[in-house]
Protein backbone atom coordinates (compact mmCIF):
# COMPACT_ATOMS: atom_id res chain seq x y z
CA UNK A 1 0.00 0.00 0.00
CA UNK A 2 1.43 3.39 -0.92
CA UNK A 3 2.52 5.65 1.92
CA UNK A 4 2.83 9.40 1.86
CA UNK A 5 6.15 10.77 3.08
CA UNK A 6 7.65 14.21 3.29
CA UNK A 7 10.99 14.75 1.59
CA UNK A 8 13.03 17.86 0.97
CA UNK A 9 14.15 18.49 -2.62
CA UNK A 10 16.69 21.01 -3.76
CA UNK A 11 14.99 23.90 -5.53
CA UNK A 12 16.59 23.10 -8.89
CA UNK A 13 15.51 19.44 -8.68
CA UNK A 14 11.94 20.42 -7.80
CA UNK A 15 11.76 22.93 -10.63
CA UNK A 16 13.08 20.45 -13.18
CA UNK A 17 10.74 17.71 -11.93
CA UNK A 18 7.76 20.06 -12.28
CA UNK A 19 8.91 21.25 -15.69
CA UNK A 20 9.66 17.83 -17.19
CA UNK A 21 7.13 15.51 -15.55
CA UNK A 22 3.42 16.07 -15.71
CA UNK A 23 1.36 16.25 -12.56
CA UNK A 24 0.15 12.80 -11.55
CA UNK A 25 3.34 11.12 -12.78
CA UNK A 26 5.86 12.69 -10.40
CA UNK A 27 5.49 10.13 -7.62
CA UNK A 28 6.06 7.33 -10.13
CA UNK A 29 9.20 9.03 -11.46
CA UNK A 30 10.56 9.61 -7.96
CA UNK A 31 9.81 5.99 -6.98
CA UNK A 32 11.63 4.64 -10.06
CA UNK A 33 14.64 6.87 -9.44
CA UNK A 34 14.77 5.91 -5.77
CA UNK A 35 14.52 2.20 -6.60
CA UNK A 36 17.48 2.54 -9.00
CA UNK A 37 19.51 4.42 -6.39
CA UNK A 38 18.71 1.87 -3.68
CA UNK A 39 19.78 -0.94 -6.02
CA UNK A 40 23.10 0.81 -6.56
CA UNK A 41 23.55 1.19 -2.78
CA UNK A 42 22.77 -2.52 -2.23
CA UNK A 43 25.24 -3.50 -4.94
CA UNK A 44 27.96 -1.28 -3.45
CA UNK A 45 27.38 -2.86 -0.03
CA UNK A 46 27.55 -6.36 -1.56
CA UNK A 47 30.81 -5.41 -3.31
CA UNK A 48 32.30 -4.34 0.02
CA UNK A 49 31.23 -7.62 1.65
CA UNK A 50 32.74 -9.62 -1.23
CA UNK A 51 35.99 -7.66 -1.01
CA UNK A 52 36.15 -8.42 2.71
CA UNK A 53 35.52 -12.13 2.10
CA UNK A 54 38.18 -12.18 -0.63
CA UNK A 55 40.70 -10.63 1.74
CA UNK A 56 39.92 -13.21 4.43
CA UNK A 57 39.97 -16.27 2.17
CA UNK A 58 42.93 -18.05 0.69
CA UNK A 59 43.46 -17.64 -3.05
CA UNK A 60 42.94 -20.67 -5.29
CA UNK A 61 43.97 -21.27 -8.85
CA UNK A 62 41.57 -21.45 -11.78
CA UNK A 63 42.16 -25.19 -12.12
CA UNK A 64 41.33 -25.73 -8.42
CA UNK A 65 38.19 -23.64 -8.80
CA UNK A 66 37.13 -25.59 -11.88
CA UNK A 67 37.71 -28.90 -10.07
CA UNK A 68 35.58 -27.72 -7.13
CA UNK A 69 32.78 -26.60 -9.45
CA UNK A 70 32.79 -29.91 -11.31
CA UNK A 71 32.73 -31.84 -8.03
CA UNK A 72 29.85 -29.70 -6.76
CA UNK A 73 27.90 -30.30 -9.98
CA UNK A 74 28.50 -34.02 -9.80
CA UNK A 75 30.62 -34.32 -12.94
Amino acid sequence: MPTKVNVVLDDDVKEELERLVESGMRSRVVNRALRRELLMVRRAQADKRLDKLRAEGKPISSSELLALLRKDRGR
